[in-house]
């Protein structure tokens, strides 16, 4: 028996609504920028009321994006109590198409290749420019990634390169064994793993790194310390960092490299509970120390 129709058009019709409210929302908040004296910094380029434009409206993919990377746009915005309204507002969009997207991929997955081909042409004028380049296609997880807010008036702002990040995922023997017979059981590498894996008790636990992106890192120094006596907070910033600021005045940051180090800096921790080569390298799979 198939699903009815009315619920995936409900669905669909507030999705449309939610990106809506964002783009409205965020509208609202440039609107706020354009009018605001405050400071503001971005990662080479001129902090502009259109260099903000562009970096709150990045919704789409560019000309060979992969769909799991998404593209930033560094920077620090000097944020009036009316400023920072108007971000928790659009964060709280964000939030809300966020879930909706979240619903629909769980209860009807086939509808958000509609979604994604009916949301840019309620809005038009947002992708213009990308007419007849073949890019102007959403990228959801750009639509819904929320703006970064200090919590507090900072001091001082460092921003570094975090290029040794990495998401570790915990396996059992079986399923890995599942992930090793889903690729091409009869090549030779993967049955050398096979029987690499056999050697291993069922019971031991395993697990699948994977590299992440290099990203940009603000570590915040606060003026006082908050309620729960913390003095400082470190937060990835793809987004630019709206700041706390009654005056409308930078605090103190430095200016990060251009680029991300081509070789790990940190050392690697003494206690690390990885072993230090990939047991299956197939899968990125390490064995715990």
């Amino acid at each position: 028996m198939t699903q009815p129709a009315a619920p995936t058009y409900r669905l669909l019709a507030e999705l449309e609504a939610a990106f809506d409210a964002l783009i409205e929302r965020s509208e609202a908040l440039l609107d706020a920028y354009a009018a605001s004296p405050a400071q503001a910094w971005a990662f080479q380029a001129e902090a502009s009321p259109e260099w903000l434009r562009r970096a709150l409206l990045d919704f789409w993919y560019a000309d060979g994006q992969d769909g799991r990377v998404t593209r930033s746009h560094v920077g620090l915005v000097a944020a009036t109590p009316a400023l920072l309204e108007e971000v928790a507002r659009v964060n709280a969009a964000k939030a809300d198409f966020a879930d909706r997207l979240a619903k629909i991929k769980a209860d009807y997955p086939p509808l958000l290749a509609e979604a994604k081909a009916v949301l840019p042409f309620r809005h038009p004028h947002l992708h213009d420019h990308l007419r007849g380049s073949g890019l102007a296609r959403l990228h959801l997880k750009q639509c819904w990634r929320a703006i970064p807010v200090a919590e507090a008036p900072v001091a001082r702002v460092r921003l570094a390169w975090y290029a040794s990040g990495r998401s570790i995922k915990r396996l059992t023997v079986r399923e890995v064994e599942q992930k090793l017979l889903a690729l091409d059981s009869d090549a030779p590498h993967v049955r050398i793993q096979l029987r690499k894996l056999a050697a291993l008790p069922s019971g031991e636990p395993l697990a699948q790194v994977q590299s992440q992106a290099p990203l940009m890192r603000a570590n915040l120094f606060y003026c006082e310390p908050l309620e729960d006596g913390r003095t400082r907070r470190a937060m990835n910033v793809a987004l630019p960092l709206f700041l706390p600021a009654p005056r409308g005045r930078l605090p103190d940051h430095n200016l990060p490299p251009a680029a991300p180090p081509q070789q790990r800096i940190r050392a690697r921790r003494s206690d690390e509970k990885l072993e230090a080569l990939p047991y299956l390298p197939s899968l990125r799979i390490y064995r715990y120390r």
